[in-house]
């Protein structure tokens, strides 16, 4: 930042400030570009500098500043309006309505100086000929602000009826005001209607649909539009991030996170920005800010959170519920001052209402990664009533209703049993119980233990021996051999389990116990045969001292004899249903150990839609789980689909979130793998939110957001994408999730940012993804890579960046022997080297270095692809014609200065365009788009040399070519207005 020593270095500097972040140091700079001004005597340098001092406070955290450049601009145009210029006449004329908003949000300007600038605007406005539309529009802000609804009524509908001119606003600030006005009405679905053109891009500026985004939050939660809530947060929370003077639309955001269950995302946002908290520059948005603070602090607090750590104003550390007391006070403090100075209720009213909010939805996944605020919600079994007794009678009423609940969760098989009979345990202590409810209790318990409950389910079955109960007392045992062969022991277990078999079987032929008993020892050995066949290895091919296809037909055998059992004998008996269809599934596993894959997924599928018959739908979810994945290797995505779609509809609230964030994530997969990348990212959204709910944000909860960027990003959602893959990043590790992963992310991210404009972010995304890839085998992805951030640095303006960057790429094509991405690298080259300076002969040499490669890769090449080489090197000759006719200085429309150098490079690019006509003409139908194309840019080129004649007969060809019927509509529809724009504006023709 050298000395200003001339206007235009003045303006330069100017432009330069206009282009940094917004914020104190852009600020400083233009109060030294003033000074600077002032040293060059020239009014209109004053007068400019002024106008940029003031824009650039308007758009920072210190608006309270504007006042000053604003009131000595208007002095100097009162003295001496000569020496404004007609822009400056305009600006200054503009900024009037940032002075009457500015005067509105501080609350120490007096009413009655907001009401007589108003007045001052209306009189200014109409000397200088200016409609009454901008002076209504601020009116209606100010009625508004104070609550006085009649009056904003009236001024709203003036506003609309007055005739729009430069004056006005621009239409995406007018419908983020008309919107608001709506909302303010109760008018929702209005107000988004009035917004669409803005959130679809109809309308922008430099602070829309920034304000637009962030105003639409609630109303589409109010309206239960939560997807496109969510939407609107991704993207404008992206736009409003960077923008110092976005307070109150940053505050919506926070706001949106309070409200929708996303409390510490509301957190970080809070940490993002820490200034926000005591800026005094722009009270109202400062007013904004805390209120919203406020009520996400209470928020917390309500979750059991008010002793947390939270962020706050610097000089101090804050936990929520101080946090909370500190910003209401602060915010109603500043609300009193605002109705101080209106005579009204009116800002403190919606102050308190907006504090008091309660949430609009309880948690609404976001895709982003937030560590969960509060523990997610444990669905517990329904508990009994506790006796209203007291006393020993009341304690038997309550373990009595304990023990009858657990009775009837166990009995139907319901969720949650095992959790009921721990209740009756813990209720059960120093009480004295029958054998039986003893032995149900120790059973129970023996369960929930697993592995190590052998030594409990013989205590069980003591007691059940005791209760007079001999057939469950042979299924306790049978379940302790169970327990043995999950704890390694499956020989052993065998051999126990083959006596108890016997016995049980004695026992039920002599009347001695019932079909539930004999039922449950058969299929503890059904399952511990089955244990033991998988510890053989199950496939034939080793194990751990037995035949394994002995042991696959002894168990096979041993499932069948479940199913003879309570065949016929299921139906109105749910613990018998579920035998059955616990024994089809292990038949169907027992098929996929030999190989037989369509069987086993049939199998899978039988057993689940028995469960599902018997009103057990929660044990059908492994069963179609396991379908779903014989059905992926089968080759069959409709059959996976349906498998998925079934386990996550039958598992409903009972599967754990790990397993739900699988779920969901497969079927994802599958969904995007036919191209449904719509509902692919709704499955992916969800198990991202469920894996951070099982604690797996960095591993599976990484992967789903990879994945929900990639689903995004081909839906066109390129600032949700990215949210979602920046989020995704920071936890995507070669070593958990590969290195294809973190690339993929990162080249999507790449791809989302170009799209978005923020090339410089672009290209670094690529040359990271670019330098992991360099040192695998395959140089394909590295070679694109290359290409693509070398497209983001020259989209950036880093030319020699960008150069260096194809020159890479080149050379990585070329080894790959790939010659069109060769001849496009050297042709972006050419156009990057004619952008830099005095460099035409270089961007010319490179080109012709392109036409050789193109050349020699059609003389080698292969008949199949001759075609498409053929027009490689059309489009290069056509490009190099473009090229020459730009470095003379009047690009391909041939407007020159007529001298000779520039006669020749025009007689050289129209060899060009002839030379890519005739190539593109060898291609028949094919090439008949470039053909016509490079006739009428050669066509212009004639006309640039003096040639009028031979330009109209290029025109007249490209009509006659484009009229043939079987050319597309678009095609000739598009060539024929060039070829008559060509003939109109030539001499005579």
């Amino acid at each position: 930042m050298g000395e200003i020593t001339d206007f235009d270095a003045l303006r330069r500097a100017m432009a330069e400030n206009s282009e940094r972040p917004e914020g104190p140091a852009r600020n400083a700079r233009a109060e030294q570009l003033l000074a600077e001004a002032e040293r060059l005597n020239v009014p209109l340098a004053v007068i400019e500098a002024l106008g940029h001092q003031l824009k650039v406070y308007n758009y920072s955290s210190e608006k309270d500043k504007m006042f000053v450049p604003f009131a000595r601009l208007l002095r100097l145009w009162d003295e001496r309006p000569e020496d404004f210029d007609e822009y400056e006449t305009h600006s200054l004329h503009w900024v009037f309505k940032w002075m009457s908003a500015g005067m509105l949000d501080q609350p120490h300007v007096p009413l009655a100086s907001v009401e007589k600038w108003l007045g001052e605007m209306e009189h200014r406005y109409r000397l200088a000929g200016h409609s009454e539309r901008a002076v209504r529009a601020a009116e209606f802000s100010v009625a508004v602000h104070i609550g006085d609804l009649g009056r904003a009524g009236r001024a709203y509908a003036a506003w609309l009826a007055a005739d729009r001119d430069r004056m006005a606003d621009c239409h995406a600030c007018e419908l983020h005001g008309q919107g608001t006005w709506q909302v303010e009405c109760g008018e929702d679905a209005e107000a988004l209607r009035l917004w669409r053109p803005v959130l679809e891009g109809e309308y922008s500026c430099a602070h829309e649909p920034h304000t637009v985004l962030a105003s639409s939050l609630a109303p589409l939660l109010r309206l239960g539009r939560t997807d496109e809530a969510r939407a609107h947060h991704l993207r404008g929370f992206r736009l409003v991030r960077p923008m110092e003077s976005m307070r109150g639309a940053y505050a919506d955001h926070v706001e949106f996170c309070a409200l929708t269950g996303n409390e510490a995302r509301g957190l970080e946002l809070l940490a993002e920005r820490p200034a926000y908290f005591t800026d005094p520059g722009h009270p109202r948005s400062r007013l904004e800010f805390l209120a919203v603070v406020a009520l996400l602090m209470d928020r917390l607090t309500v979750l059991g959170l008010g002793g947390q750590r939270v962020p706050g104003p610097a000089g101090r550390t804050w936990t929520a519920g101080e946090l909370a007391g500190h910003a209401r006070a602060e915010a109603l403090e500043l609300a009193a001052r605002f109705d101080a100075r209106n005579g009204t209720s009116y800002v403190g009213d919606r102050v308190r209402a907006r504090m008091a909010q309660q949430p609009l939805v309880e948690r609404l996944p976001l895709g982003v990664r937030a560590v969960r605020s509060h523990p997610a919600p444990v669905v517990a079994p329904p508990a009994p009533e506790a006796a209203a007794a007291s006393g020993e009678a009341g304690l038997a009423d309550l373990l009595a209703d304990l023990l009858a609940e657990a009775r009837r969760l166990s009995d139907t098989l319901r969720p949650h049993a095992l959790e009921a009979w721990a209740a009756v345990a813990r209720a059960a202590e120093g009480a004295e119980l029958e054998p039986r409810d003893r032995a149900e209790i120790a059973d129970h318990q023996a369960m929930e233990r697993g592995p190590e409950g052998a030594p409990l389910f013989e205590r069980a079955a003591a007691l059940y021996a005791e209760a007079g109960d001999p057939g469950e007392a042979l299924a306790a045992r049978a379940r302790g051999a169970y327990a043995r062969a999950l704890a390694g022991e499956a020989d052993a277990a065998v051999t126990a389990v083959a006596a108890l078999r016997d016995e049980v079987l004695a026992l039920y032929a002599a009347e001695g116990t019932g079909v539930r008993q004999t039922a449950a020892v058969l299929m503890s050995r059904a399952r511990i045969l089955v244990r033991r066949l998988h510890e053989y290895g199950g496939d034939g091919d080793g194990g751990v001292g037995g035949d394994p296809a002995e042991a696959l037909a002894e168990a096979g055998h041993a499932v069948r004899e479940v199913l003879a059992l309570v065949g016929g004998r299921a139906e109105g008996d749910v613990r018998l249903a579920a035998r059955a269809a616990e024994a089809r599934g292990m038949l169907a596993g027992l098929a996929a150990l030999t190989g037989d894959a369509e069987q086993a997924a049939e199998g899978h599928r039988l057993a689940a839609a028995e469960y599902v018959a018997a009103g057990l739908p929660w044990f059908a979810v492994e069963h179609e789980v396991e379908a779903a994945g014989l059905a992926h290797g089968l080759g069959d995505p409709a059959g996976t689909e349906r498998a998925l779609r079934s386990a996550l509809e039958h598992g409903g609230p009972y599967v754990e979130p790990a397993g739900r964030a699988q779920l969901h994530l497969q079927l994802a997969e599958v969904i995007g793998g036919r191209g449904g990348a719509g509902e692919a990212a709704e499955h992916a959204l969800e198990a991202a939110h469920w894996a951070d709910e099982a604690g797996e944000s960095r591993t599976l909860g990484a992967w789903a957001r990879h994945q929900l960027g990639g689903f995004l990003l081909r839906e066109g959602r390129c600032a949700e994408a990215a949210e979602v893959l920046e989020s995704a990043l920071p936890d995507l590790t070669a070593e958990t999730h590969g290195e294809g992963a973190v690339v993929q992310a990162q080249w999507w991210l790449g791809d989302c940012l170009s799209e978005l404009g923020e090339h410089r972010a672009a290209a670094e995304r690529r040359l990271r993804a670019a330098e992991i890839a360099r040192h695998w085998p395959e140089q394909q992805d590295h070679a694109t890579l290359a290409h693509l951030a070398a497209e983001s640095l020259g989209d950036a303006g880093l030319l020699e960046d960008a150069d260096r960057a194809y020159a890479r790429a080149g050379e990585l094509w070329r080894g790959l022997g790939n010659p069109y991405f060769l001849v496009r690298s050297l042709r972006a080259r050419a156009w990057l080297a004619l952008r830099g300076e005095g460099a035409a002969d270089g961007a010319r040499e490179l080109m012709e270095e392109a036409v050789r490669e193109c050349e020699h890769a059609l003389a080698t090449a292969e008949p199949a692809v001759r075609d498409r080489l053929t027009a490689e090197l059309a489009n290069t000759h056509r490009q190099f014609g473009d090229l020459l006719a730009r470095s003379a200085g009047g690009a391909e429309d041939g407007e020159g200065d007529g001298d000779g150098d520039t006669a020749e490079t025009f007689e050289a690019a129209l060899a060009r365009m002839d030379r890519a006509a005739e190539l593109f003409g060898t291609l028949g139908a094919e090439g008949l788009h470039g053909r016509t194309g490079a006739e009428l840019a050669a066509g212009r080129l004639e006309a640039g040399l003096g040639r009028p004649a031979r330009a109209a007969a290029r025109a007249r060809g490209v009509l006659a070519a484009c009229a043939d019927p079987g050319v597309p509509d678009d095609t000739a529809r598009s060539r024929r207005a060039e070829a008559e724009e060509l003939l109109g504006a030539l001499p005579d023709h």
